[in-house]
């Protein structure tokens, strides 16, 4: 589909940010693109990159109310997103850090899938981490914004080790051995749920996808050290940041 001319002026708004590593004033709702135009330029940010699963945000309910929309947000994720071990953080704008829960998919998820079929195209769970970089500054923005901004992607983390279940307890962020963010992971709501919406909502999920909840703890700012991520039954991610 193509751009109207105010969509291409935020697209190319967005695309300069992002290559100059600058932040730009938000929160003008005068751009004169609706959410659905968001998605749409949302889109047109992939390129050539492959696409290798989703992110949903603004998950809870007083969020959403607070940016006016009734349901969560989606975001893409690309395979020069993911990361593991060392993340320079160089390579980001403003990066901030939030604890999540991701999946891999084992099973192709259609729009129209029962909880059943959800549930069982569930490959297994990982602690992951998502830095959030968004070229709004000071993560200043309206709905449309931030969804023409794919979300406030910048990078994602995922565990090394495999759960067959969703955790349960209190998901922690350490920076350094200092605890700087926490959440209850109850508060990411169901995840067969969470998944067919986002099924019904992109048209279907493929397998081998990896889709990130959320976070249930508030952001904090990125800084070098050593990033620990654990929840209430033991498990852990690590990796190490630097300049």
């Amino acid at each position: 589909m193509e751009l109207s001319q105010t969509q291409q002026t935020l697209l190319a708004l967005i695309q300069t940010a992002r290559d100059t590593r600058t932040t730009r004033a938000g929160t003008l709702a005068e751009r004169g693109v609706d959410l659905a135009g968001a998605y749409q330029i949302q889109a047109h940010l992939q390129g050539n990159r492959i696409l290798k699963g989703y992110k949903l945000g603004l998950i809870s309910p007083a969020k959403q109310q607070q940016m006016g929309i009734s349901t969560p947000l989606y975001g893409r994720i690309y395979a020069d997103m993911l990361y593991r071990g060392i993340i320079s953080l160089g390579q980001f704008i403003q990066p901030r850090l939030e604890p999540e829960i991701a999946v891999v998919l084992r099973d192709t998820i259609p729009p129209d899938a029962s909880t059943g079929r959800i549930a069982g195209a569930i490959g297994g769970y990982f602690l992951g981490v998502d830095i959030l970089d968004s070229v709004w500054e000071n993560y200043k923005f309206t709905a449309p914004e931030v969804v023409a901004d794919n979300t406030s992607g910048g990078g994602f983390v995922l565990a090394e080790h495999m759960s067959s279940r969703m955790a349960e307890g209190t998901l922690r962020l350490f920076i350094n051995g200092e605890l700087r963010t926490e959440g209850h992971v109850a508060d990411l709501g169901s995840p067969v749920a969470r998944l067919g919406w986002l099924a019904g909502t992109v048209g279907g999920l493929d397998a081998g996808m990896t889709v990130f909840f959320g976070s249930p703890a508030a952001s904090i700012p990125a800084a070098p050290g050593v990033l620990e991520v654990t929840d209430g039954e033991g498990h852990i991610l690590m990796a190490k940041l630097v300049e």
